[in-house]
């Protein structure tokens, strides 16, 4: 039987297809990273209160990390080293002061996306940050914050940014990778007032390991973040201060879900993995604490990480995972190169729900004086300048409220995940030791010159 021509003609123009179809396209890599945003703060991650219905999304269509940190700061403003190891994709100490000076520019992320083909977009802070790495994208809008009026209007400002350049875009364009990082809900804390309207100071939960002080000196009491409240703390005023943190929370949510609904508009929403994390996290009054430079879990290395889009699985990992991490993670997403220098760790394959962990414990610090280990479970924290340790039973007690460090059942524990402790700080060229010859005493009395003492002070003479 011979075959009509037609079917020849079909067989033809299907094989022109096969050849000259044009090659899928790249996914788009939108990070939105906010400043000083804690590991719970979103309704979706745990704190009821608080309203986030864009941010939530991603967690209810994508993959959760619960256990996200940043590994370390040398200084008092942990998100200069936090934000440098993310787009260097190198650890604390070999960074920027850290011991080790060098960072490659041109191997930053977004050098490597736009070899890869992303044209690449920055809108965030210009103090506190990589500026080589940010210098390093195709575009680079610096926004800071000088005025009140600015600080109430910052979110809205850096969303309407982010949707400029999205609308400018041509039709046919380059995938892009944008690097949303505005400073909220960093302090001062400043929102529009229809989201302070939604959180009155007395209706606001204290949080359960809220005290009126740290139990000792942990090395760094009176840095700025720790003088925005007077001591001892009170319930009025870390009641305020979470407050005014969840009005800024819910006003960041807001303006990002204008940026959604941009790349819906646009048709890139399907398009498009997105990823949502904090530089490092805050402390609101638990243990006594208000800033971010300390080791606790609902302290300031502890970050949420969501990844959400095309190909990941709706669901929640307990890996142990950097922010250093996610360097790599993008460079699998968008098919790039993972230079040599890079220390993180692909997440790509857990997103995917192909793997389940890419380390078995992990190790954060804090300048000379506090370093942690976790292995999931367990976490150990040690302040060698006062001799102090903590071991923590996070499957129990989340909260860190119940310290076993000197409960003689887990002598050979606390001895155990020491020399891990060690061990990790030495792979990652981390020298400061964890005994020193003579410890300080560990007993802190706020300093009288304080500003917070001061107002404190004060408010203690007008009650009287």
């Amino acid at each position: 039987m011979k075959l009509r021509p037609v079917f020849f003609a079909v067989l033809a123009a299907l094989a022109a297809v096969q050849v000259f179809a044009a090659p899928a396209r790249k996914l788009n890599i939108l990070h939105l990273h906010a400043d000083d945003h804690r590991a719970d703060g979103l309704h979706a991650l745990g704190t009821a209160m608080l309203q986030t219905p864009n941010l939530d999304t991603l967690v209810a269509r994508g993959m959760t990390f619960t256990h996200c940190y940043t590994m370390g700061s040398m200084i008092g403003g942990v998100c200069l080293p936090s934000r440098t190891m993310l787009l260097s994709g190198r650890s604390w100490q070999r960074i920027p002061n850290g011991r080790d000076p060098k960072v490659d520019a041109s191997q930053s992320l977004p050098k490597v996306l736009s070899g890869a083909g992303y044209e690449t977009f920055h809108v965030g802070k210009g103090g506190n940050e990589f500026t080589a790495g940010l210098n390093a994208f195709d575009t680079n809008v610096i926004m800071n914050d000088p005025t009140p009026d600015e600080r109430r209007g910052s979110s809205e400002r850096h969303a309407d940014a982010a949707i400029t350049f999205l609308q400018g875009r041509a039709a046919g364009a380059k995938p892009f990778y944008i690097y949303f990082a505005p400073p909220v809900p960093h302090d001062p804390r400043a929102a529009a007032p229809e989201f302070h309207g939604l959180y009155p100071a007395a209706k606001v939960p204290l949080p359960a390991a809220f005290l009126p002080q740290h139990p000792w000196d942990n090395g760094e009491m009176a840095v700025r973040d720790e003088q925005l409240a007077p001591w001892p703390r009170t319930p009025e005023n870390t009641k305020q201060q979470i407050a005014d943190y969840y009005a800024c929370v819910t006003g960041l949510d807001h303006h990002i879900g204008r940026v959604f609904a941009q790349l819906k508009a646009m048709g890139e929403w399907d398009n498009t993995i997105i990823i949502f994390t904090g530089d490092n996290g805050l402390s609101l009054g638990e243990h006594g604490l208000f800033g971010k430079q300390n080791l606790y879990e609902f302290g300031g290395m502890h970050v949420p990480c969501v990844i959400a889009g095309p190909g990941i699985p709706q669901g929640r990992s307990d890996a142990l995972v950097y922010l250093m991490d996610l360097f790599p993670t993008f460079c699998d997403f968008g098919g790039a190169p993972i230079p040599a220098a890079v220390e993180g760790r692909s997440l790509a394959s857990i997103a995917r729900g192909k793997a389940t962990k890419v380390r078995d414990v992990l190790y954060t610090g804090y300048r000379d004086c506090q370093r942690a280990l976790l292995d999931g479970r367990w976490k150990l924290i040690r302040y060698p300048l006062v001799d102090r340790t903590q071991l923590f039973d996070l499957s129990v007690d989340p909260r860190e409220l119940n310290n076993l460090a000197a409960n003689p059942a887990h002598a050979a524990r606390v001895a155990a995940m020491t020399e891990l402790l060690q061990k990790e700080m030495r792979s990652y060229a981390d020298e400061f030791p964890l005994k020193v010859a003579h410890p300080q005493p560990a007993a802190w009395t706020p300093p009288a010159n304080l500003p917070a003492a001061k107002d404190a002070k004060a408010g203690a003479k007008k009650k009287a």
